[in-house]
């Protein structure tokens, strides 16, 4: 059978057009040659989702994204995926935009719902979800941080202006003298110190015999030390207690009215005898000196004594 000219031309133009739609269709993510399931999801907002972005599930690329359409005047989009898994999703599971990186652009990710067994069909709209991508949640924790370091650089401007309020030009001035004052200072100091240094060179022998004596010193001390432990110092300490105990009893006793000494100084009776004897002592005394003739008899060259004879006045007494 003989295949005539325009037979040949509508095949090449059939197969042209076939393949003019499948390249097409590939180039919108679409494969028309494979089984997938569409599936739909709406956001408000898809923060820069592409067409032919990749649709994940627990990480693994199961397909793509085909078409980005608005849905309504509030400006949602509804966004048409081709899928193609043997594993379950169900009519409740999440489609969630998401971020992967900070270099690659938006995704999606089916996070399914695996307590639900009704599964999603072809042309399903599934649940969406929102995960926020790493410089979102940079943002959200600089965003507090960023209001404290502009109070931090308001607070430091108005400490500066108030410095610069505070140190004016007399300030400054004085601040200047004082650092050179200070400088000058550690010049002397630094005097002294060199100073000080070649004294202590220049006397290094007495220090040195100072130092020598007192370790003599210290060891004359180790000894009088020794000397002191070994005279047995324990026993005359309890010698001594046993005397000033007896001395204690001894002066108890005395308070009491015990023993001679004891009567001496709390017997009225005693007092009163020395005291009478006392008197009369004096008395005695007192009539020696003016009767002296009454208590002594002496004659000179021999001559009888005369007797002593009482008086007028010595009666009356």
């Amino acid at each position: 059978m003989k295949v005539t000219r325009e037979v040949k031309t509508a095949v090449l133009v059939i197969s042209a057009i076939l393949l003019f739609i499948w390249g097409y269709s590939f180039l919108k993510g679409r494969d028309l040659f494979n089984s997938y399931r569409t599936f739909y999801v709406v956001y408000n907002d898809v923060e820069g989702l592409s067409p032919s972005a990749p649709v994940t599930l627990n990480g693994l690329v199961v397909g793509k994204v085909t078409g980005i359409t608005f849905t309504d005047q509030v400006g949602r989009l509804k966004i048409e995926m081709q899928v193609k898994t043997d594993f379950p999703i169900s009519k409740t599971s999440h489609a969630t935009l998401y971020e992967p990186g900070l270099l690659g652009g938006k995704q999606i990710a089916i996070i399914p719902d695996l307590k639900n067994q009704v599964l999603a069909e072809d042309g399903d709209e599934l649940r969406s979800g929102l995960k926020p991508g790493m410089l979102s949640v940079v943002g959200e924790k600089l965003s507090p941080l960023q209001a404290k370091v502009e109070a931090t650089v308001v607070t430091a401007d108005s400490l500066l202006h108030n410095l610069n309020n505070v140190f004016d030009r007399r300030t400054q001035e004085n601040l200047r003298v004082a650092v050179a004052e200070l400088s000058q200072t550690m010049q002397q100091f630094n005097q002294v110190s060199h100073s000080l240094n070649g004294i202590i060179a220049g006397n290094r022998a007495k220090i040195d015999g100072a130092m020598s004596n007192l370790n003599v010193t210290t060891a004359n001390l180790a000894r009088i030390t020794d000397s002191i432990n070994s005279a047995n110092l324990a026993q005359t300490v309890k010698k001594l207690e046993s005397t000033l105990a007896n001395v204690d009893n001894i002066m108890s006793d005395v308070q009491a009215g015990k023993g001679t000494l004891g009567k001496m100084l709390k017997d009225e009776a005693v007092y009163k005898n020395l005291e009478g004897a006392s008197n009369e002592l004096k008395e005695l005394l007192a009539d020696i000196k003016n009767n002296p003739k009454r208590y002594v008899h002496f004659s000179v060259f021999g001559r009888k004594a005369t007797p002593y004879e009482e008086t007028a006045n010595t009666n009356k007494k």
